[in-house]
């Protein structure tokens, strides 16, 4: 995401791994595979020549975080490696399946809604920013 985020920032221009390994203090062999899997998914494009690098293939406000993270990590939300609406639960759990398709749909109602210009350019949506003030909004996972 932040090398992402890093591209987004410098548009329309590219970036050597390099530059963006070092801006964001991520091992470059870590970097060189993220690259890979927003190049195959058709996020990034990479350039050769004295000027070449990485850029994104289409502008940063036509990719959302949600676009970045189902490139690199595959769905946004399962369960145990499978995907919510896959489960089935008997008994008391049997309606655990409609929570996990619910959080998805909340998770999915942020993440695709907002795009890397907005996240670079210090503009998040007036709805993100509702959220961020919800009370609770800055609490640890462990303390629910």
């Amino acid at each position: 995401m932040r090398a992402a985020l890093e591209l987004a920032a410098a548009e329309p221009g590219t970036l050597t791994s390099e530059r963006i390994a070092e801006a964001q203090q991520i091992p470059a062999s870590f970097l060189v595979n993220v690259l890979g899997d927003l190049r195959r998914a058709g996020l990034v494009r990479s350039e050769r020549g004295a000027a070449g690098g990485y850029r994104l293939a289409r502008p940063g406000n036509e990719v959302s975080v949600a676009d970045v993270i189902r490139a690199v990590q595959g769905n946004l939300a399962d369960v145990h490696g499978e995907r919510p609406e896959q489960l089935h639960y008997d008994g008391p759990a049997e309606r655990l399946r409609d929570v996990w398709v619910a959080a998805r749909a909340s998770y999915r109602a942020v993440l695709e809604q907002v795009t890397l210009a907005e996240v670079a350019g210090d503009r998040l949506p007036e709805s993100v920013r509702v959220q961020l003030k919800r009370r609770g909004a800055w609490e640890s996972w462990a303390a629910f």
